[in-house]
């Protein structure tokens, strides 16, 4: 374990109420999943590297973010969702309403052909988040 979690868990969380857990934090990724169908048929692998890509990249640019160094600091507890867009449309308007809402996130663009793949947020709780992902199901 590393030395001062507990002072960097209070920096990310905001203070619960005494003697209830601290706020949760989620990292939410919405991945495509018509690329798992024809005419595409990517395989299973080439998808959770797409995941994978996104969720490490929106990681690395929001690392400084006081949610983001909770969650780095809790391996043994960290939990994301991933939730499935139906297309590329789908996912490119997802990524514009973020933005918009000012809500950090990475949109994974697979080189070389730049196509979007998957949408990774900076961990959240979820509560600040639910309301933009709540359309969206659970990736099967």
């Amino acid at each position: 374990m590393h030395r001062g979690i507990g002072q960097t868990l209070l920096l990310g969380r905001k203070m619960a109420a005494p003697g209830a857990e601290p706020q949760i934090l989620v990292q939410y990724l919405v991945l495509r999943k018509d690329l798992s169908q024809a005419p595409f048929s990517w395989p299973a692998g080439a998808l959770v590297a797409q995941a994978c890509h996104a969720a490490t990249a929106a990681l690395h640019i929001h690392r400084d973010h006081p949610h983001t160094v909770a969650y780095l600091q809790e391996l043994e507890r960290m939990r994301k969702v991933v939730l499935e867009a139906p297309d590329e449309t789908i996912l490119k308007e997802l990524a514009a309403t973020l933005r918009q809402k000012n809500i950090d996130h990475m949109l994974w663009l697979e080189q070389p052909e730049n196509v979007a793949t998957c949408i990774a947020l900076r961990p959240y709780p979820k509560e600040e988040v639910n309301q933009y992902l709540k359309k969206f199901r659970l990736f099967k």
